[in-house]
């Protein structure tokens, strides 16, 4: 085998494993991602498992990365292109809640199910979901702004205890008139003067 296959290989597999574990971690929490799980699960050795990442934080770290790239992929670029101002945020607001609410990953929103696990831990694992989680509320910061909302920080707050509330009553509650009531709470938000 050539080295560039190999390296090639060594990649996909590395990736195999990352995308497993935000699958995993969106339901049993980033703790419950352990080596020793992920290589059950996928067929290889722990020792196989370790050496793409080298230690459980690195692993953790990585599965909290890729978990934030397909957040992105799923909730803005779907609608990044619609007109800007309040066309644009109540697109991002239904594909935020229509995210909340799907099976992708099964335990829903990554950040949603990992945030309390680390919301007052220090260190770099929670620095990355912070980071995730800033990140977003920059954008949506950014994108009420430009809707020209009345007080922007305060719709935000809003729409975000409103995905909250959809996760939980969605996810722990089996609600199924949840989406039905977030849509509308965030209709309400949005169409207010």
């Amino acid at each position: 085998m050539s080295p560039r296959r190999t390296v090639a290989e060594a990649r996909q597999t590395r990736a195999g494993i990352v995308r497993h574990g935000v699958d995993v971690a969106s339901v049993e929490g980033l703790e419950g991602l352990t080596i020793g799980r992920l290589a059950a699960d996928l067929g290889m050795s722990k020792s196989g498992v370790l050496g793409h990442f080298g230690d459980k934080e690195t692993l953790q770290l990585a599965v909290v990365e890729l978990a934030a790239d397909e957040f992105w992929r799923d909730v803005w670029e779907p609608v990044a292109a619609t007109t800007a101002g309040l066309p644009r945020l109540r697109a991002v607001a239904g594909s935020w809640l229509r995210y909340v609410t799907s099976d992708r990953p099964p335990g829903g929103c990554f950040f949603m199910a990992v945030g309390p696990e680390f919301d007052d831990r220090p260190g770099p694992v929670r620095d990355a979901i912070a980071g995730a989680a800033g990140r977003w509320h920059r954008e949506l910061l950014h994108q009420a702004r430009t809707a020209a909302v009345d007080d922007p920080e305060q719709v935000v707050f809003e729409l975000t205890g409103v995905m909250l509330s959809l996760h939980a009553a969605h996810r722990l509650r089996r609600d199924p008139a949840a989406a039905t009531r977030a849509a509308r709470a965030v209709a309400r938000l949005l169409d207010r003067p």
